[in-house]
């Protein structure tokens, strides 16, 4: 069978149990810690000592209003059990189990001249053609130390589809850039040194993700030369698992996707290991209407079963492990105050007690986007204010890079104007204001966050019992269990605002009598525009006619002879479409068709 390196049939039970066996126990242990803290003076003894060896190690900075300030805000207590609780059931920012952050400064200020040493901000655009993308990208970055950039795909190319496919016109460039060829890749990135240590790139698709980044490994290889590649750094969501239960962007069928994405794991771990192959994703699971509980315990959930996929296929979890990042949502409820410091310890108890993984493979690496579920229509100029909440809760959070989306998405593709703002919100909080930039772990450790913190771990915890006793989370996903609580709690939400339980200000509430039309230009691809993209479609596929039915046929061997297709893909980019080749691969391996 043309999809046979990924038999994704589950065993009768998922690794899940073993992982909440394994959390509960470290809970116990921690307990332990804190009681022998208070009781045995050896070991108090040593706790104190560990967090004077931190305090010292952090050290002191001197704010331009003249207060001097410790680097790392540690406990202000005298109880040694709290300390302990502390020390081994959060772990200082960079260390086990990462609770407070993945590493040990992150925001914090690198030189004397008030530099970071890498800006957490990703910049995200797409809209029209490639060369419109491109000139977007320049405007955004112009005044960034690093140039991080994601870049939005218009529907077409989500779904694999060219510009010249049937009833596709309007949707050319509209919503994100279009991408048809290997020559669309080259211009969208045009200007940008793809070679450099600091640049990196996301790419937020997942069906045709393996086509997409052979496009660009091919794009930097004509630019750079073959020397390149291992140096490439950037990230390519490829989360088929959330496709299935939340966004509906699938093409090929379940077992097939799995095999084509391990495909991909396996040649850049081997090949790029600075890049990011796979981005587990609870955005658009939260998107789709998943409570912020739900969206953290699918998403896991999703990390533990790509975990047992690649390893059946092989691969040393030390080595892919580092590789794998995640992305999620951040709203306004009050969840999203620990959901990120929750999902680091979970993911890094499950990786080193179940998997075996070191500690670079027990890191949870996040991305995180603020909601453009909360963004609303009405008084739109609001969603400037519930964007910076939520670039708030994130960096309480400490995720490692972040998006905030823009105030006028509810009408358009965002404008340059509001981009631009959504940018600067960032820069505000991070570089303007000094809650971040002086000292690490500011908010951490309050009452009310520590409340919240136990009863997320709880609910997420609940969630993995419920997915185990379905047989694990393919077993779940075949009954369409995860599916159908998604849309049970998008059902809640909107009977909350409609009932007037959840508050929605400009719309439920505070609303204006008579609001006055908006003044939002809203973008579209023009015509023109869309005609130019076939047009060029369709000389590159003149051009390479012979070239790509040869090339085709190569990779339809490599499909059906189970060797490594995302390796074939690098030189099938090189003289055939994205269309060209989604349609030759659903040929051999079929088409998804949902469980309904």
């Amino acid at each position: 069978h043309p999809a046979s390196r990924i038999e994704h049939r589950p065993d009768k039970m998922s690794s899940l149990n073993n992982i909440l066996e394994k959390v509960n126990t470290f809970n116990v242990d921690v307990e332990e810690k804190v009681r022998r803290a208070r009781q045995e003076p050896d070991f108090r003894k040593e706790v104190l000592k560990k967090l004077e060896s931190i305090r010292a190690g952090a050290g002191t900075v001197a704010t331009p209003t003249g207060l001097k300030l410790p680097r790392l805000a540690l406990p202000q207590t005298d109880d040694p059990g709290e300390i302990a609780r502390y020390l081994f059931g959060e772990g200082a920012p960079g260390e086990f189990p990462f609770v407070n952050a993945a590493y040990r400064e992150m925001y914090l200020l690198k030189d004397e001249k008030g530099g970071h040493a890498e800006e957490p901000t990703r910049l995200f655009a797409g809209l029209g053609l490639a060369e419109d993308t491109n000139k977007r990208f320049h405007v955004l970055t112009q005044y960034q130390k690093t140039i991080r950039l994601s870049t939005a795909f218009d529907g077409p190319t989500l779904y694999g589809l060219d510009s010249d496919a049937g009833g596709v016109l309007g949707k050319i460039g509209e919503g994100g850039v279009a991408v048809d060829t290997v020559e669309d890749m080259e211009r969208l990135y045009a200007g940008f040194p793809l070679d450099d240590p600091g640049f990196s790139v996301s790419m937020p698709i997942n069906a045709p993700a393996p086509i997409i980044l052979a496009m660009y490994i091919a794009a930097a290889k004509k630019r750079f030369g073959t020397a390149v590649v291992p140096g490439l750094r950037g990230t390519i969501q490829a989360d088929i698992l959330k496709e299935v239960q939340a966004q509906n962007e699938i093409i090929f069928p379940l077992e097939a996707s799995l095999r084509f994405l391990t495909d991909m794991v396996e040649y850049t771990t081997r090949q790029m290991p600075r890049w990011y192959p796979i981005s587990i994703s609870g955005y658009h699971i939260a998107e789709a209407g998943a409570t912020p509980v739900q969206q953290a315990a699918y998403t896991l959930s999703n990390g533990f079963t790509y975990v047992e996929l690649f390893r059946k296929r092989g691969l040393d979890v030390d080595l892919f492990g580092p590789r794998l990042s995640f992305f999620l949502d951040c709203g306004l409820d009050i969840e999203y105050l620990a959901l990120a410091r929750v999902c680091r310890k979970l993911w890094a108890v499950a990786m080193r007690d179940v998997f075996g993984a070191g500690p670079r493979a027990q890191l949870l690496r996040l991305h995180t986007q603020t909601s453009g579920r909360s963004l609303i229509a009405h008084l739109f100029k609001n969603n400037l204010t519930r964007t910076a909440v939520e670039l708030m809760l994130s960096c309480i959070n400490a995720t490692n890079s972040c998006h905030s989306n823009s105030a006028d998405e509810p009408f358009t593709t965002p404008s340059e104007e509001y981009v631009r703002l959504a940018a600067q919100g960032q820069a505000i909080l991070l570089e303007e204001t000094g809650l971040f930039k002086f000292m690490m772990n500011v908010f951490g450790g309050s009452p009310g966050m520590k409340i919240v913190e136990r009863a997320v771990e709880e609910g997420i915890l609940n969630e993995f019992g419920q997915i185990e006793r379905l047989g694990g989370v393919l077993a779940a996903i075949e009954q369409r269990y995860q599916r159908s609580q998604i849309q049970a709690a998008a059902h809640l939400y909107e009977q909350q605002i409609y009932g007037g339980v959840r508050p929605i200000i400009g719309l439920n509430c505070y609303a204006e009598a008579e609001e006055k039309p908006h003044d939002v230009h809203v973008i579209r691809t023009p015509r023109a525009r869309k005609q130019f993209q076939i047009d060029r479609l369709e000389k590159f596929k003149k051009k390479n006619r012979e070239k790509s039915k040869r090339a085709l046929d190569d990779l339809a061997r490599v499909v059906e002879t189970d060797g490594n297709v995302f390796e074939q893909l690098i030189k099938t980019v090189e003289v055939c479409s994205l269309g060209q080749i989604t349609e030759r691969l659903s040929a051999i391996v079929g088409k998804y068709r949902p469980t309904v």
